[in-house]
């Protein structure tokens, strides 16, 4: 068993247990066997640890969530099959991304995702409320160096959210202490600094995931160009 495994094994145990009686969610392993899924997907598959992830969300069918930094849609994708028909998927892009995700929207699968593209720190129409989970999957590193607002960008999210919706976000593990020095040269964002931004704006820390974490990693290469797995990090906030 690798070590990614290992951690996921204790991370979801961990989560079932915190769910206590709750009702079961969706098959999500069903969902990632669907035979109308791209082999491209089924490629990203296996460096993602999608069945975590989307047990992580906990994502359920009649859900309205949204995907921040949505780019090419693979993990749209994941979420529109979980909420369903009767969900909604808001895909975010920024303008000048905005095209990366035509292609993917012909799908039948993407009939329930409404593509939202506006600027990171203004991410979701003004009038969008009550969300139920938003997610930001290995792009917040991003955001530093195209000098967003973040600041403005997740009090929009956490305005955009209802009372008890979750925040969920994921990115490549920078080293302790080095803050968002190594967001450009690495690709890579302190754990604890982004805590710190998003708990500025007002969401308390829930769970951390464990399934996409890498011991073996010393952190040191580019996220892009690591000669072992990533060390990565999956963090759940609430909005209280």
């Amino acid at each position: 068993m690798t070590f990614r495994n290992l951690y996921g094994f204790f991370a979801i145990v961990a989560f079932t247990v915190l769910a206590g009686c709750a009702a079961p969610g969706p098959d999500y392993q069903a969902l990632l066997a669907a035979p109308d899924r791209s082999e491209a997907d089924r490629n990203i598959d296996q460096r993602r640890s999608p069945l975590d992830l989307l047990r992580f969300y906990d994502a359920r069918p009649g859900m309205v969530v949204a995907d921040i930094g949505a780019f090419g849609g693979y993990n749209v994708e994941l979420l529109a099959r979980a909420v369903g028909a009767s969900g909604k998927v808001y895909a975010h892009n920024p303008p000048a991304a905005a095209g990366r995700l035509a292609e993917r929207m012909k799908s039948p699968a993407m009939q329930n995702v409404i593509a939202s593209n506006r600027p990171f720190d203004d991410p979701l129409p003004p009038e969008l409320r009550n969300l139920d989970l938003v997610v930001f999957n290995f792009a917040y590193h991003d955001t530093v160096n195209m000098d967003v607002d973040r600041a403005k960008m997740n009090r929009a999210i956490f305005t955009a959210l209802k009372s008890g919706g979750t925040y969920v976000l994921a990115d490549h593990s920078g080293r302790a202490g080095s803050g968002i020095g190594e967001t450009k040269t690495l690709h890579r964002i302190e754990e604890a600094a982004l805590r710190k931004e998003i708990e500025a704006a007002g969401f308390r820390l829930a769970a951390e995931g464990a399934f996409l974490r890498n011991p073996q990693d010393p952190r040191t290469a580019p996220s892009g160009k690591n000669p072992v797995p990533n060390d990565e990090f999956v963090l759940k906030f609430v909005k209280p």
